[in-house]
């Protein structure tokens, strides 16, 4: 068996790599981060399931707006707390933009589906 989409299954094992190395090299909790990216990324180019991709690439839009939205909210006078950060419309608004920019796949059935 050979991996499907060679470019996510070799980036996500690049990551994978990385994130062990980092894991043992340094001890920081950090590595977490690039240690489930790449196994996702290894999942999605080994399989190419379209559920796969699109639940990684969805949870990577909304991570990447949380994270955003977090770093903004770390500026003096504030309280990057989960709540207060998913309280506030600036991630809402990251979120939409995003979804919006995004792609959209429509799915149809073929012609021949439910005639004799």
């Amino acid at each position: 068996m050979r991996p499907k989409g060679w470019i996510a299954f070799a980036l996500g094992l690049l990551l994978l790599i990385m994130g062990i190395w980092t894991l043992i090299a340094h001890q920081s909790l950090g590595a977490i981060v690039p240690f489930f990216i790449g196994g996702s990324l290894v999942y999605v180019g080994w399989t190419r399931s379209r559920t796969a991709t699109l639940v990684f690439g969805h949870t990577s839009i909304v991570i990447g707006c949380f994270l955003v939205t977090w770093g903004i909210y770390l500026l003096p006078h504030s309280q990057p707390t989960f709540a207060h950060i998913l309280g506030r419309p600036l991630f809402w608004g990251f979120i939409s933009i995003s979804e919006e920019s995004a792609p959209t796949i429509m799915v149809s059935a073929p012609a021949s589906v439910g005639k004799a």
